[in-house]
């Protein structure tokens, strides 16, 4: 019992090497997942890798090219499940683990492809290859929780980001919001950006703050960013449009949004997508879904109170992170952080799971899932 017990710590103790590998890619694989590979014999690490974006070399075969012949007889541990598929830019790894000499492999989690899961696995094994899966597991979905989403259901993984007062408010009556939160907050939702392939706002934002949805922290990249604007109302001189950037501008109208502002928008650099209307409005649900054939797997919401209300009434949000201020606004006229109408009893509120806490500066930083 010993003896397996210190098998099992060793091997969570590479795995948590290949996490934390696979973590160094965040926000640059779409639409593939974050993966981190080690290759271990008689308790040294002979080499690691992970996979950096997409159309470049997986995890697998990174580390196992840096180990070479020494790989015979070792133990490879890989964050997912090695792929047995071929796809457009890459071959598949389970023959590249084979032919390597590789005794023994670790894997976190399952491919969550429902066309190929468990097919890496029983290739290997069939091979003669030893296979333990599910080592820190919940660990491995949790980093590739926006991969998982959008394999599975074509939609990408929707996170609310809200910077509100103790009480609640993102601004006072006049408009006034910046600053609520401290400069490590900011740092944070700039962190937050990052790691994101999208960042959503509502055409009110853009009216009223001319952001530019960059990401300032270094070495950072800028998602896209897209505004929703049924009627075209965003200025072709707006900084989402005209500052520079890397990142592309979608501007997400109605099919009988005016033509004549089409035309002006894209002149201006933005790409328009036309979504389909609902009560007037873009319908922001056959959205996110054309965002997901897009090969965008996560989008960031940092819209205001009525864009924040609507994706939560239409079941968008699969994590809310608040950054919350100790700070009081008071006032029944200052701006909520989500608008719309309460609901007609308590049952029928939002709760959180799995929620966790940490102090960012003088703020506090919630996070939570909206399913269980």
């Amino acid at each position: 019992m010993m003896k397996q017990d210190n098998i099992v710590e060793r091997d969570k103790r590479y795995m948590r090497l290949a996490l934390r590998l696979a973590g160094k890619a965040r926000g640059r694989t779409s639409p593939n997942p974050m993966v981190g590979a080690v290759v271990v014999k008689k308790g040294k690490v002979l080499a690691t890798g992970y996979h950096k974006k997409a159309g470049e070399p997986h995890a697998e075969a990174i580390a196992l090219w840096k180990a070479g012949r020494t790989a015979k007889g070792a133990t490879l541990y890989v964050t997912l499940e090695p792929c047995s598929h071929t796809n457009k830019r890459t071959p598949p790894c389970t023959p590249l683990v084979i032919s390597s000499g590789i005794k023994r492999i670790v894997v976190a989690a399952i491919d969550p492809n429902p066309h190929v899961s468990g097919n890496g696995i029983r290739t290997l094994r069939k091979a003669g290859i030893e296979v333990a899966a599910g080592v820190l597991e919940a660990e491995a979905k949790k980093l590739n929780e926006a991969f998982i989403k959008h394999i599975t259901s074509g939609m990408p993984f929707v996170t609310l980001k809200i910077a509100q007062t103790l009480d609640g408010k993102i601004a006072t009556a006049t408009g006034a919001s910046q600053w609520i939160t401290g400069e490590e907050a900011r740092k944070e939702a700039h962190r937050l950006r990052d790691s994101h392939d999208a960042i959503l706002v509502g055409i009110n934002t853009v009216l009223n703050d001319d952001p530019s949805l960059t990401t300032r922290i270094p070495g950072g990249r800028d998602p896209i960013r897209v505004i929703v604007d049924s009627k075209l109302r965003t200025p072709p001189s707006a900084k989402v449009i005209t500052q520079k950037s890397s990142a592309k501008t979608y501007i997400a109208a109605i099919p009988t949004a005016s033509k004549d502002k089409l035309v002006s928008l894209l002149d201006a650099g933005a790409e328009i997508v036309l979504a389909r209307a609902k009560s007037g409005k873009v319908d922001l649900k056959h959205l996110m879904k054309m965002l997901g054939t897009y090969g965008i797997m996560s989008v960031l919401i940092e819209g205001g109170a009525e864009v924040n209300a609507s994706a939560l009434k239409a079941g968008l949000v699969d994590k809310v992170v608040m950054f919350i201020a100790p700070v009081l606004m008071t006032g029944a006229d200052s701006l909520c952080s989500i608008g719309g109408r309460s609901p007609l009893n308590l049952k029928q509120s939002i709760k959180l799971n799995h929620v966790s806490l940490r102090m960012i500066g003088k703020d506090l930083m919630l996070e939570g899932y909206i399913r269980p």
